[in-house]
């Protein structure tokens, strides 16, 4: 069995920069354990599978896998299968079948390699639980109690599909000299997949509103997480006035040397969140051919 694949940079429009993913565009008849030995194998933070949709009028069904676990959504897979889909099949509009749900992407073409997409968030985030105790917090990260709250923030746990703890902390100098602690890593960040996403306001940062960093799911850090932007929307909507649309874009993976750009986009009615969306560019930098025979 031999199956074409793509590598993509995901969040940048700049080869060799952003979050790699792997897409394999024609991955019907895989089983599930196959589909995991792949993405073991290309040990990138998630690969893609496409297949053709369960329903005829929509683009694929994506199947996404760490190389760990397969996940119900995921952001920059999904941007970046947003891409390939929009390269492909010139079409600007896309329904992907997620486990998580429909997702509707929007997609525009930069040139042949290069495309952008956003898309509306198939489960708006959600408050699961706040997280009062800051001192576990400061040594998990390697920062002092102090450090932990930006303005009104605090941290919290929020999901739009995928769990993670959002801990906001004082500026982007603290973000910078994060230094990990795993002796009670889980215990303090015990929800799921044990994920924190740090972040921070930037008002000083001319082309971004908000820095972050991800770690946790097996991965250690992670250079552009789209779920966890996500979840941040929750956070950030809970401080917004009750009626209107806001946009932020996001800067992640800057201190590994992998700078990506998330753009988010969220509708508050009535002091209720209506609305989200995340966004960003995709370059395809790599094809190949899997070959699986014995």
């Amino acid at each position: 069995m031999k199956l074409p694949y793509l590598i993509l940079d995901v969040f940048t429009g700049t080869p060799l920069q952003g979050n790699g993913l792997a897409v394999v565009p024609k991955a019907d008849g895989l089983l599930d354990g196959e589909m995991q030995a792949i993405a073991r194998e290309f040990n990138l933070s998630e690969t893609v599978f496409l297949c053709k949709p369960q329903t005829e009028r929509n683009s694929a069904s994506v199947r996404i896998f760490t190389p760990y676990e397969e996940l119900p959504f995921a952001g920059h897979p999904t941007v970046g299968a947003a891409v390939v889909l929009g390269l492909q099949s010139k079409a600007s509009a896309l329904r992907i079948e997620e486990k998580v749900g429909l997702v509707t992407a929007l997609f525009e073409r930069i040139d042949r390699r290069r495309g952008e997409a956003r898309f509306t968030l198939p489960k708006l985030p959600a408050r699961l639980a706040d997280l009062p105790e800051r001192l576990g917090i400061a040594q998990a990260l390697g920062i002092e109690v102090e450090d932990i709250g930006c303005g009104a923030f605090r941290p919290a746990v929020f999901s739009a599909g995928v769990t993670f703890h959002l801990i906001p902390v004082r500026n982007g100098e603290v973000l910078r000299r994060i230094s990990l602690n795993r002796t009670a890593w889980n215990e303090v960040f015990h929800h799921d997949h044990h994920s924190a996403y740090v972040f921070t306001m930037t008002p000083d940062e001319a082309d971004n509103d908000i820095a972050a960093r991800m770690f946790g799911m097996g991965l250690g850090e992670d250079p552009g997480t789209g779920s966890a932007a996500a979840a941040l929307i929750g956070l950030l909507a809970e401080q917004e006035g009750p009626i209107g649309q806001f946009d932020r874009v996001v800067r992640q993976g800057v201190e590994m040397g992998r700078p990506c750009r998330i753009h988010l986009q969220f509708r508050k009615e009535g002091d209720a969140l209506t609305h989200g969306a995340i966004g960003g560019e995709a370059v395809v930098v790599a094809e190949g051919v899997l070959d699986l025979e014995d």
